[in-house]
C-alpha cells in the first residue's frame, strides 16, 4: 500500500500499462481525485521492436534474464512519460503521481504468487516524478486473484451509461467489468483474446497480429479443434478468477496442430468470442449493451464474431466517448491516485479478496 496520502483535490496524474499482449507501452495522462475524472490529457504509445518483445517473453515464468529486461523495460517506460509530458507541455512537478502496472511475466494466484516486473524506484529517479507501482501483490496475498483491476475506473467512467453494462476488455487474455443499476460490479477473466492470435500470426505469417482479422476472416474455424479448447477446466470455475497470459499455450498448440494458417486463426478468434459470451451466465441480469475496449475491438473478425454472439447491442467503447487504446493506462493514473488516498482498488465481486482492498507501492522521487 502507498506510504503518504494526498490532499482531496484532484491532481495530474500519468498512467502507464504494458499489457499480455507485450506490443508495448500505452501512456496516458489525466486529472482525478481518484473517485472522478474532470480532465483527460493526451496519451502517447511507446510499440516494443521485436527484438525486446521477444526477450520480455522469454522472461515468463519468471525464466530468462529478469534483471536486464526489468531495468530496460523501466527505462523505456521512462522514455514513454518524457514523451507524453512533452505533448502535454507539462514539466515533472506538475505531476504527482506515475501509476507504473509494469509487464507480468507470472500470474498464479492459487499459489498467492503475481510477479509484475518494472523497478518503481528507478522510475521515480528517471522522471522526477513519485510513482506508484506493484498493484497486485496485496490483493493475492489477501487470498484475491490480483486481476482485473480496472473495474474501478470502468465504474467511474461509467456513470452516465445506462445500466446494468459490460465492459469487455481484450488485450492479450479477456476480461469483463459487470456494472450494475447500483454500482455492483462483478469481473472476472473471461480467457483468452488477443495472445494466443498473436503467438500463432506471428509463427506462421511473421507478422506479430493478425491484422484486421484478414488471416482469421480467410479461414474456418474447427470444430474438433474448438471443442478441444472449450473443454479446458478454467471454464468450470466460478467467478471471480484470473489467467495467467500462458494458461493457454499448450491446449492451443495441441488442438491446432495440422490447421492452416487461416484455420487455425479462424479458430482461435471463435474460441475468443465464445469465451467471452460466457460470461453472460456469470451475470445477475443482462447487460443492456457491451463495451469493447483493447486491441480486440480493431479486428472485425472478433467483433462480428460478439455481435452475432450476444443479443444486446455491441459497441467500441470510442463511442461513448472513451479512449479505447488508453482505457488501461487511464485506469492505472486512476489507481495510483486511489492508491496515495488509501482507497480500494479491488473488491470481493472484481478478484475474490475478502473485504476492499487498497494496494499499491509507492516510491519518492
Amino acid at each position: 500500500m502507498a506510504s503518504r496520502s494526498e490532499s482531496e483535490g484532484a491532481v495530474w496524474a500519468i498512467g502507464m500499462m504494458s499489457g499480455t499482449s507485450c506490443d508495448g507501452i500505452d501512456a496516458a495522462l489525466i486529472h482525478t481525485d481518484g473517485t472522478s475524472i474532470d480532465h483527460f490529457g493526451p496519451t502517447a504509445e511507446l510499440s516494443y521492436d521485436v527484438a525486446f518483445r521477444a526477450r520480455l517473453q522469454s522472461c515468463f515464468g519468471g525464466k530468462g534474464p529478469v534483471a536486464a529486461v526489468e531495468r530496460e523495460l523501466t527505462e523505456r517506460h521512462a522514455d514513454a512519460v518524457r514523451q507524453l509530458l512533452a505533448e502535454a507541455g507539462r514539466k515533472p512537478s506538475e505531476i504527482a503521481v506515475v501509476g507504473f502496472h509494469g509487464q507480468t511475466i507470472h500470474h498464479a494466484p492459487a499459489q498467492r504468487q503475481t510477479v509484475q516486473i518494472g523497478d518503481g524506484a528507478l522510475l521515480a529517479k528517471l522522471t522526477g516524478i513519485d510513482v506508484v507501482n506493484d498493484f497486485r501483490s496485496a490483493d493475492v496475498s489477501a487470498g484475491g486473484q490480483g486481476a482485473p483491476l480496472a473495474p474501478v475506473y470502468h465504474l467511474a467512467r461509467s456513470q452516465p451509461l445506462a445500466k446494468p453494462v459490460a465492459v469487455l476488455n481484450l488485450g492479450g487474455v479477456g476480461n469483463v467489468t459487470w456494472i450494475g443499476d447500483d454500482g455492483t460490479l462483478i469481473a472476472f477473466d473471461t480467457g483468452p483474446a488477443n495472445a494466443l492470435s498473436d503467438d500463432w500470426a506471428l509463427r506462421h505469417t511473421g507478422t506479430p497480429l493478425d491484422v484486421d482479422g484478414a488471416l482469421a476472416k480467410s479461414g474456418q474455424p474447427s470444430a474438433t479443434a474448438l471443442a478441444k479448447l472449450k473443454s479446458d477446466p478454467y471454464f468450470a470455475l466460478p467467478a471471480p478468477k484470473s489467467l495467467d497470459r500462458q494458461h493457454f499455450k499448450s491446449l492451443a498448440d495441441a488442438a491446432l496442430s495440422g490447421l492452416s494458417a487461416a484455420d487455425g486463426a479462424a479458430t482461435l478468434v471463435a474460441f475468443t468470442v465464445w469465451s467471452a459470451a460466457e460470461a453472460v451466465r456469470t451475470f445477475p441480469k443482462p447487460a443492456r449493451e457491451w463495451l469493447v475496449c483493447g486491441g480486440g475491438r480493431h479486428n472485425p473478425a472478433i467483433m462480428q464474431g460478439l455481435r452475432a454472439a450476444l443479443s444486446c447491442p455491441v459497441r467500441a467503447v470510442d463511442e461513448v466517448g472513451w479512449n479505447g487504446d488508453a482505457l488501461e493506462a487511464q485506469a492505472f493514473a486512476f489507481m495510483a491516485v486511489r492508491s496515495l488516498r488509501g482507497l480500494p482498488l479491488s473488491f470481493p465481486g472484481t478478484t475474490g479478496v475478502p473485504q476492499p482492498m487498497p494496494g499499491g507501492r509507492y516510491h519518492a522521487a
